[in-house]
């Protein structure tokens, strides 16, 4: 495939980590399917399980990098297969909480694994793997 745009600019960089995000992303999905969960979904599995087991809708809205309502959304569709549990710590709190459910335990044990990202950044040598997270970091910390 022939590139489109100037190979030192700001935006073919851009365009290439918009490729290399696409493929995990596809990668991933691939490999969570017979799971029946999605990236999103493992995702706030994972991160519930590394918080204890459980959050508030505000803690996973930080660290999944998504806004409360998108992911109250995302919750509630996990709630309804069995994967988590959401109650309030009283009836007058503010303060949704999130719990991961034997459910939801299981599947994230049986997904953490997860091969796909591995496989694709294989191709950098562990030197280079340590660059690349360095320069993102860079990136992300200049912008936030």
């Amino acid at each position: 495939m022939r590139d489109l745009l100037p190979k030192n600019s700001s935006i073919y960089a851009r365009h290439l980590i918009g490729r290399v995000r696409h493929l995990m992303l596809l990668a991933r999905q691939k490999e969570l399917t017979s799971y029946d969960i999605t990236p999103n979904q493992f995702n706030v599995l994972q991160i519930l399980y590394k918080l204890g087991h459980h959050a508030t809708l505000a803690e996973l809205s930080i660290y999944c990098y998504r806004g409360i309502s998108n992911l109250s959304t995302q919750v509630t569709k996990m709630e309804k297969v069995g994967l988590v549990k959401k109650f309030r710590e009283s009836p007058t709190s503010h303060l949704l909480t999130v719990e991961l459910t034997k459910k939801g335990l299981d599947c994230y044990q049986k997904t953490k694994d997860i091969r796909s990202a591995k496989l694709i950044m294989s191709v950098l040598s562990e030197e280079e793997r340590q660059y690349l997270i360095s320069i993102l970091k860079k990136i992300i910390d200049k912008n936030e």
